[in-house]
């Protein structure tokens, strides 16, 4: 299973995502650290990726061969992150046959009706027991927790 774990900016949420991951997946799921700069896909590195990769064409070519997405919903919107999300990185993205498990935070133009405001922490490990759960992995995970 190889699941692309896609931010930009700092890196920060990824890096977030990228290291729940790592502790509550088996050992033999490839995480992929997407960034659209190399200071997120550097932070998504140190937190644990496989591997990762930078840039438009990185995202573009990778988005097609990949199990799983994950990431904020600012992923699939053009133009997000201050700019760094291109439209065609969000297209390619969008129409990856790949599942998305993405986290409703966005700044901008995009409001998410229906979705209570819940802290990061939470929101990060709802995640990943939902990409647990597309994984088909259920009860314990290698880091000891209860799934949710």
């Amino acid at each position: 299973m190889r699941i692309a774990v896609v931010d930009g900016q700092g890196g920060g949420i990824g890096k977030h995502i990228v290291d729940k991951l790592r502790r509550q997946l088996p050992e033999e799921c490839d995480i992929l650290a997407l960034g659209t700069n190399a200071l997120a896909t550097a932070a998504m590195l140190k937190a644990g990726a496989n591997e990762g990769a930078t840039g438009e064409g990185a995202i573009i070519f990778n988005a097609s061969r990949v199990d799983l997405i994950t990431g904020t919903v600012s992923i699939v919107v053009p133009h997000s992150m201050l700019g760094e999300m291109t439209p065609a990185m969000a297209a390619a993205l969008a129409v990856s046959p790949a599942p998305k498990v993405l986290l409703p935070l966005g700044r901008g133009t995009v409001e998410l009706v229906g979705i209570k405001p819940e802290p990061l922490p939470h929101l990060i490990d709802e995640l990943v027991q939902r990409v647990r759960r597309a994984l088909g992995l259920t009860g314990e995970n290698p880091a000891g927790e209860k799934e949710l």
